[in-house]
């Protein structure tokens, strides 16, 4: 069983999205302005103006939740991230795996030397899938590393858990080889 690929998406939970935003520091003068609400999927009604509003919001929100995530991956706070991880997050990886997995990766990839802007993206998986059922939100970075000739992407996802709050559901890497 490959490690239950870190790659995969280390199923992990953090503090909800909300305390992890109001955790964050003062924000990057870089941050990433949110994408556009996405136009409205073939057979589907377009999105109201209210609702693309809501979801700029959330996009917003997300990719601040996201960076706290990695400002904590940066400085090797994978135990404090793991720590606080949901039942699902902690049935995928133990404690011990999820820091040195992926402790060994960022070592392997070097320094961070520059986040691209953020995309994000949801998907909801039903039961029988290979993740827990449920309601996601992807934000990816293209990540520039001192000792990766091309950007890697770093995914963070977060998960709708059942008392309705986003928490953190993963960590990858999915590009490091």
């Amino acid at each position: 069983m490959r490690h239950a690929s870190v790659v995969m998406c280390l199923f992990l939970a953090a503090a909800p999205l909300t305390s992890l935003a109001q955790q964050t520091a003062t924000p990057r003068p870089a941050t990433p302005a949110p994408r556009p609400a996405p136009a409205a999927q073939p057979g589907q009604p377009a999105l109201t103006p209210a609702q693309q509003a809501e979801l700029a919001k959330q996009n917003a929100e997300m990719i601040q939740a996201a960076q706290k995530v990695l400002q904590m991956v940066d400085a090797g706070q994978l135990p404090q991230l793991w720590d606080g991880a949901s039942v699902v997050a902690k049935r995928a990886v133990t404690r011990e795996n999820f820091a040195n997995q992926i402790g060994a990766q960022r070592k392997r990839l070097g320094a961070v030397a520059g986040r691209g802007q953020a995309a994000v993206t949801r998907v909801r998986y039903n039961a029988g899938a290979s993740v827990p059922e449920g309601l996601y939100v992807n934000v990816s970075f293209p990540t520039r590393f001192a000792n990766a000739p091309q950007p890697v992407r770093e995914l963070v996802s977060f998960r709708l858990d059942e008392d309705k709050v986003w928490r953190l559901a993963g960590y990858s890497l999915p590009d490091a080889k």
